[in-house]
Order: structure tokens, then C-alpha cells, then sequence
């Protein structure tokens, strides 16, 4: 019996559930696609001080003045109060919702204010979207590499994700034609191309604009939905990206922003700016979920930035991080010259390729022993590419813990490929000097 008096599933249904979980069988088919990302998995090891940590993608929220934050506070506090500690609507706070179009403004989009939906986070509009969209079996396009979590939330919901490989100018519209042709050939049905055109996480690459309206009149011509992802637009370095795709797509594009990098992710506050129809379906799955965004984190927003020089701390952040950026960057061609990389211009990553017969999963035991964590280049693709890729984060650690870090790092990676050449009875591993500028995303992201 278990502790609740209830027959053990072995007793009441030979061969149902497990020693560990006797509910194993009750639990719906789409839980198998649920699994820890192999980023929140490092999280506890990558925490440990000793740790140099360029694994997770967390914002460097130190550089945001806690005083801008305080007086937010008690002036929300005092002015809204109540309404901050209550309900609110589950399309969200119509304040901030004319906040986010100035934001979005500034990459060229222009909306209204009732096609804006505020969700807890952009990872929640990502949820609820797939949820509105996939049945079992429907494919979901993504970039390759894509976003970790994106991927574990396709395959929540069953969907069938095929890659479409990116070069260093992101997307390749061309691959894209030929995975669309492929699929429907097989019969296949797809929803919606998923991408994060700007300064992409993994890759740290930003597709052209060029390219960005190439791709929409391929959706367009295809009858497929466009989900452009995009936290770190307003976080470039040196020069302004291309305006967001749905600048110039408003019936077939699915825009999602976020406050957690130019603000903190503490907020938990999103949005999606959808076409009119998707907006309302958007709504009521909000009010499913979470019945409502948190008032308390939209209205402490919308002080902040009625109130604060946002676009000054804006700024600020893009220096932090490109001063993260020149670090890491510095650091490889010092200590890893053999490996290859991008060069983000802006973000928070960098993807590099080792040589092919290393497995960054794999390493990954050793690298932590040695006092340094990175994310694994399998966790960025759903069909198991990615062995020899890793990505590597700018954004959290100060320059001197970044350039310590990438030494440790290769230590691990340089002690690797000594043992292989050791062990390989051939001739020694095949290196690729680093090329100047653009290195990736690398000839094996398909």
C-alpha cells in the first residue's frame, strides 16, 4: 500500500508505473517530451563560487542602479498600490502595453496598443503559442542551432522540429525552400518557423535584411507563420541591426519581446504582438494559464519607465557587454587560436567549434572539474548535432573571470585533443586555424 492507503500500482495493475514513480502511467504522452534543458542543469554546479561560469545566459543586473529600481518602487507603491496588489486584465496593463510599442518602435514596428499581449515572460508567449498551434506530429522549422528551451517547449507539445542550417549570415533562405519542399513531399504539415534573427542564441549571429525579406516571402508564399523571437535587438555593440522582420510583415508574423535583458528577468514580464485574430486566441490562453500577468511587475515597469532614462540604461548595458564580448574574444585567439567562433556585434554569445572529433558533452565532467562551465552544442539542436559546438556566454562574469575562464577552458579542450593524438594511432588531429572576422555559425550547423 502507499502511504495514502492506495494499492501499489504493481499490485492493483501488474506492470504499471515504476519503483520511483507510481503515477508513471497516468501521466499524459506529451511528458515524455519534457526533459531538464542542459542549461538549467548546470545552473547548480555553475553557481558554486569557485566556478567560472560562461554557460548561462543571465544578465549582468548589477549594471541596472538599484536606486532607479527603489524609487520605482515606492512611487508605484504610492500611486497604485492597490491596483499593483490585485488582479488585473489578462491581456495586461494598458500603461505599459503603450510602453512596449515606443520599444518596439525602435526597431521600426508599429502596432497597437490592443495587439499587444503581456505575458509572464517571453518564454510564456512562446508556450502559449505552441500551445495554440501544434498538434502532435506538426512540424516546427528552427534555426540551427536554436534556442534551448524553445526546443524543449516543441517537443512538450509533440512537435515534429526539423532544423534549417544558418551561416554566418543567419537563416539560409535557400535551405529553407528545400526543408519546406521536403516535407510537404512527405505529406508533412507545418506551423510555423521559429527564429531568433538577432544576434541569435546559440549562434551570436544576425540575419541580414537581405535575407530577413527573402524569408518572409517564402513563409508568405507557403502559407507558414513566422514566431520571431527577439531579446537582445536594442543590445547591440557597434552598429544598429536590421529592423525587426515584423517591421514589414504584420499579418504573418508573431513578434516576441522581453524586459529580462534591458531591464531583469527578476520582472518576469513579456509580451507578443500578434495579427488581430491571434491576438484574441493569445488572450484567452493567457487567462488559462495564469489567469493574469502580474500587475505588481507590469505597473513597477511602467513607473520605471515613465520615470527613468531607459534608453540610457540601455546603453549602459550594451557597454558592459561589449566589453564581456572583447574579453572572450581576446581570450580565444590568445588561448584557443585551433577553434573557430563568431563574432557577435551584439547579445550575448558566442558559438565556437572545436575540432571534429571532440564531443563537448562529453568534456563537459572534465571542464567542471577544472573549475569552468560551459553549455554543450547538443542542447541547441533536437536531432543530436552540435557534438563538437559549445556555447559560450559574455554576459554575466566580470572581463577577468571571462579571461580566466577561457583558460581554464583550454586546458580542458587542449588536454583533449593531446589525448586523442595519443591514443588515435594517426596522423595528429586535423585543427582549423581561426579565419579573421566572421568564423561561424561553422559548416556543420546543419
Amino acid at each position: 500500500m502507499t502511504p495514502h492507503g492506495i494499492p501499489r500500482g504493481d499490485t492493483a495493475h501488474p506492470g504499471s508505473g515504476t519503483n520511483l514513480d507510481p503515477w508513471y502511467d497516468l501521466y499524459a504522452e506529451r511528458t515524455a517530451g519534457l526533459s531538464a534543458s542542459e542549461v538549467r542543469a548546470l545552473f547548480a554546479v555553475a553557481s558554486r563560487p569557485e566556478v567560472v561560469s560562461l554557460a548561462g545566459g543571465m544578465p549582468y543586473v548589477s549594471a541596472l542602479p538599484a536606486d532607479l529600481i527603489a524609487d520605482a518602487f515606492e512611487r508605484m507603491m504610492r500611486n497604485d498600490g492597490p491596483q499593483a496588489l490585485q488582479y488585473g486584465s489578462g491581456q495586461g496593463v494598458p500603461a505599459l502595453r503603450e510602453h512596449i510599442l515606443e520599444i518596439m518602435a525602435l526597431e521600426g514596428i508599429r502596432g497597437s496598443v490592443d495587439d499587444v499581449v503581456v505575458t509572464t515572460g517571453s518564454q510564456h508567449a512562446l508556450e502559449l503559442v505552441t500551445k495554440l498551434f501544434i498538434d502532435p506530429g506538426d512540424v516546427v522549422l528552427a534555426e540551427g542551432p536554436s534556442y534551448v528551451t524553445a526546443i524543449v517547449v516543441f517537443k512538450s507539445f509533440q512537435a515534429d522540429i526539423n532544423h534549417v542550417p544558418m551561416d554566418e549570415y543567419g537563416l539560409i533562405p535557400e535551405a529553407l525552400r528545400e526543408t519546406i519542399a521536403r516535407l510537404r513531399a512527405a505529406g508533412k504539415k507545418i506551423k510555423f518557423l521559429y527564429t531568433v534573427p538577432t544576434f541569435s542564441n546559440p549562434g551570436g549571429v544576425t540575419l541580414t535584411w537581405e535575407r530577413r525579406l527573402e524569408i518572409l516571402e517564402i513563409c508568405r508564399s507557403n502559407g507558414i507563420l513566422v514566431l520571431e523571437d527577439n531579446p537582445y535587438g536594442l543590445l547591440y555593440f557597434d552598429s544598429a541591426p536590421p529592423q525587426a522582420m515584423r517591421s514589414v510583415e504584420e499579418d504573418g508574423v508573431i513578434y516576441l519581446g522581453t524586459f529580462s535583458k534591458t531591464l531583469a528577468p527578476g520582472f518576469r514580464i513579456g509580451w507578443a504582438l500578434a495579427p488581430h485574430a491571434i491576438r484574441e486566441k493569445l488572450i484567452l490562453a493567457n487567462e488559462a494559464a495564469v489567469l493574469s500577468p502580474s500587475s505588481f511587475g507590469q505597473l513597477m515597469i511602467s513607473e520605471y519607465l515613465n520615470t527613468a532614462d531607459w534608453k540610457a540604461q540601455i546603453d549602459t548595458f550594451r557597454g558592459t557587454y561589449r566589453d564581456r564580448r572583447d574579453a572572450m574574444l581576446g581570450a580565444l585567439a590568445e588561448h584557443l587560436p585551433q577553434l573557430s567562433w563568431t563574432v557577435p556585434n551584439g547579445g550575448f554569445y558566442v558559438w565556437a567549434t572545436m575540432p571534429d572529433h571532440l564531443d563537448s558533452k562529453a568534456m563537459l565532467p572534465r571542464a567542471v572539474k577544472e573549475l569552468v562551465a560551459y553549455t554543450p552544442g547538443t542542447a541547441f539542436y533536437a536531432d543530436g548535432n552540435g557534438r563538437n559546438n559549445l556555447r559560450l556566454s559574455f554576459c554575466y562574469p566580470t572581463p577577468d573571470f571571462i579571461r580566466e575562464g577561457i583558460r581554464r577552458l583550454s586546458t580542458v579542450i587542449n588536454g583533449e585533443i593531446d589525448l586523442l593524438n595519443t591514443f588515435s594511432q594517426t596522423a595528429p588531429l586535423k585543427t582549423v586555424p581561426l579565419k579573421q572576422g566572421i568564423a561561424s555559425p561553422p559548416p556543420n550547423i546543419d
